[in-house]
């Protein structure tokens, strides 16, 4: 039987208080990142592959993370915020297909399909919003994310989506590296493992991130210290 999250929380408490005083006692990753001025949201791989049950990477629970992305969706779109998703491509016919991914073949499980890369409709992408297709992890990753942030003046990356442990921990880290504020927004992601969710949160939060109550995070998205610059993005300048 899978561990609840409160059998996830108990079972590593006694080990993250442990690593915890650690720091402490060491003055080390103690500072936070904070929130900027101009944030952006994105949805990582919220796609049926990944929330629906019937195929072997999908699972249940992330069904809770999900309903609470949607009031922090709501959020965005009312301050009209850029909205960004992740998910796979479909790309069956190519000679470059993923290994170590929720796409292996697995007996007595739906066959991934064009289905399991497409949002899911509880979270889905409204007009205007950016889907993003990526091969790997991070969304930053071969992809034209950080661009397309810098020219909307985004100083602060939301985050929600899946899996904690690889392409929410993936996101933050690369968004720490292009000089973005990363906020994981603790309710809005969620893991197959809650002891990986746990522990990576922890983690992620003590070096490349802040993990933030997804309450604070509605408080921020609308209120004053938050503006938008989606109808005002930078353009390039001419060099003619």
């Amino acid at each position: 039987m899978p561990l609840s999250d409160l059998e996830a929380r108990l079972l590593l408490r006694d080990a993250i208080r442990s690593v915890e005083e650690d720091y402490r006692g060491r003055g080390i990753f103690q500072d936070r990142f904070g929130f900027g001025r101009s944030p952006a949201l994105v949805v990582v791989d919220f796609a049926y592959g990944w929330t629906g049950q019937a195929y072997a990477g999908g699972s249940r629970r992330l069904d809770g993370p999900v309903e609470a992305t949607k009031s922090l969706l709501d959020a965005a779109r009312a301050r009209a915020l850029p909205v960004i998703y992740t998910t796979s491509p479909w790309r069956p016919d190519s000679g470059d297909q993923p290994f170590k991914s929720a796409a292996d073949l697995s007996p007595g499980f739906r066959a991934w399909d064009e289905r399991a890369c497409r949002v899911d409709e509880r979270v889905a992408p409204h007009t205007g919003d950016l889907v993003l297709e990526k091969e790997n992890a991070s969304a930053f990753f071969g992809t034209h994310l950080a661009p397309y942030l810098i020219e909307h003046r985004v100083d602060t990356l939301l985050i929600a989506g899946c899996s904690t442990s690889a392409c929410i921990r993936a996101t933050a880290t690369d968004a720490k590296s292009y000089r973005f504020r990363p906020i994981i927004v603790r309710e809005c992601v969620g893991d197959r493992s809650p002891v990986a969710h746990e522990w990576t949160l922890f983690d992620i939060q003590a070096r490349f991130a802040d993990v933030v109550p997804l309450d604070e995070v509605l408080a921020y998205v609308s209120g004053p210290a938050a503006q938008s610059t989606t109808t005002h993005p930078r353009r390039p300048t001419s060099r003619t």
